[in-house]
């Protein structure tokens, strides 16, 4: 409660600071939970600034990229849909995935891996894939389907991770499928970009919604997309066998914890 002088009483100065450290163990606990968890009991053995010991910086090199490749990513959007410059678009979005890439080795050599870095550098790279997806589909280049399956995923893994936080802390394990997802969704969606090589469709199939697989001619990256959808659905499948996994185990645990009282 605060006083007649309008000041606070002491009391609570301490639960705003306990909240405060909570939400920040729960931030690191997401972004990275081994050391999370390494810092928390000072068994950190590894010097400050690298993947295992992340420093409380802000302003890095490798932040600063991060940053400026958000920043590249709403350019792309709003040159790509105007259609009047397509080529700058994609240098856009080619510069932005390509930072990609250097911000983490700029990290990770010069020592400055930051909590911040680890937060933001999985947001960008969704933000940069949806951007792809949402320039393409403005401009009528993709299948409705692609965009809101690989949007879809993404909100039910979120969603998924939000549930397990309940018997769970810490984050289930990155699976390398779902990296290969989106390293061949970001290339297909580059080349698509291009729009260049074109080929002939396959005729597999005789159906609208799949590109170049039918017999409309198409930029190769869709078949790249296509690859990473497949990817994608694997990796929907083995974090919701990991999670269904997690969940039983922790009422199994409450179970056995119960009968031995």
């Amino acid at each position: 409660m605060g006083t007649l002088d309008g000041s606070h009483t002491p009391s609570e100065g301490p639960n705003v600071s306990e909240r405060t450290e909570r939400t920040k163990t729960l931030i690191k606990s997401i972004a990275d939970a081994d050391a999370a968890e390494r810092q928390a009991s000072g068994r950190s053995d590894v010097p400050v600034g690298t993947s295992g010991n992340p420093s409380t910086q802000i302003l890095t090199v490798a932040n600063v990229i991060t940053l400026c490749r958000l920043a590249l990513t709403i350019v792309f959007l709003a040159l790509f849909a105007s259609g009047q410059h397509r080529t700058l678009a994609l240098v856009c979005y080619v510069v932005a995935a390509t930072t990609d890439f250097l911000d983490g080795q700029i990290a990770r050599r010069t020592q400055t891996v930051s909590w911040l870095g680890k937060i933001m550098d999985p947001i960008m790279d969704r933000v940069l894939l949806f951007t792809g997806v949402l320039g393409l589909l403005i401009v009528g280049e993709l299948p409705v389907w692609v965009p809101v399956f690989v949007i879809g995923r993404d909100v039910y893994l979120a969603c998924g991770g939000m549930v397990l936080q309940r018997y769970r802390c810490r984050p289930v394990d990155v699976a390398y499928v779902g990296k290969a997802a989106t390293a061949l969704l970001m290339f297909g969606f580059c080349d698509l970009l291009l729009g260049l090589p074109q080929i002939g469709g396959l005729g597999l199939v005789d159906v609208p919604w799949l590109p170049g697989l039918n017999a409309e001619p198409s930029a190769l990256g869709i078949l790249f997309v296509y690859a990473g959808v497949v990817c994608s659905f694997v990796t929907a499948v083995v974090y919701t066998r990991e999670g269904v996994r997690i969940v039983r185990g922790a009422h199994g645990q409450r179970r056995a914890a119960g009968d031995a009282r």
